[in-house]
C-alpha cells in the first residue's frame, strides 16, 4: 500500500513538469465599425413590436454588400430583398454598404402596448383580427411607422391606421 501511495505522489509531482508552456503572440490590430448603426438606432424603440421584426432588421444591418457575389464597383445602388414568413424588408445600400432606405412590411405581429392601449381606449369591445406593420426608413428624411388594423365586433368590421405613438391617422 505504501508503494502505491508513494508511486501516486511521485506521479502527481512529476506530471506538472510536463504541463503546457503557453507562448504569447501579438495579434494584428482589428478595427470594428458599424456601418448601419443609424438604421438600427432609428428603427429600434424602447418597446419592440416583435422578435421576428428585430431579427430580420439585424440581418439587414449586418449584410455586407461588398462580400456578395453580385458586387461591382461600377454600381452606386444595390437593392436587396429579405424575407421571413412574418414579413419582408427591401433595403437599398450604397456602394460602401450603408443603408440608404428601407421599405418594411410585417403581418400579424405582436403590437406594442401604446398601439393596443390606443385601440382599446377608442374602440372598447372590439378585437384586432389582422394587423400590418409598415415602416419607411430614409437616412436623410428619417423614419415613419404605421400599423394598419382590422377590428371586429360581432358582424361589424372597421379598418383603421395608427402610428407608433398610438395616434389614429
Amino acid at each position: 500500500m505504501k508503494k502505491i501511495l508513494l508511486g501516486l505522489l511521485a506521479f502527481g509531482l512529476t506530471i506538472q513538469a510536463y504541463s503546457q508552456i503557453i507562448k504569447t503572440e501579438e495579434l494584428s490590430e482589428v478595427i470594428v465599425y458599424a456601418t448601419n448603426y443609424k438604421y438600427l438606432n432609428n428603427v429600434d424603440t424602447e418597446e419592440e413590436a416583435s422578435i421576428p421584426v428585430e431579427m430580420l432588421r439585424r440581418k439587414v444591418a449586418a449584410f455586407n454588400v461588398k462580400d456578395s457575389d453580385f458586387y461591382q464597383d461600377d454600381y452606386d445602388l444595390y437593392k436587396i430583398n429579405f424575407f421571413i414568413p412574418e414579413g419582408k424588408i427591401l433595403a437599398a445600400y450604397d456602394k460602401e454598404g450603408r443603408i440608404i432606405r428601407t421599405a418594411e412590411k410585417f403581418k400579424d405581429i405582436n403590437l406594442p402596448n401604446t398601439v393596443k392601449k390606443a385601440v382599446l381606449k377608442r374602440f372598447p369591445g372590439w378585437t384586432i383580427t389582422k394587423d400590418v406593420y409598415l415602416v419607411r426608413y430614409h437616412d436623410k428624411k428619417g423614419i415613419s411607422k404605421k400599423y394598419k388594423l382590422k377590428l371586429v365586433n360581432g358582424d361589424k368590421v372597421i379598418r383603421t391606421k395608427v402610428d407608433a405613438g398610438g395616434n389614429f391617422l
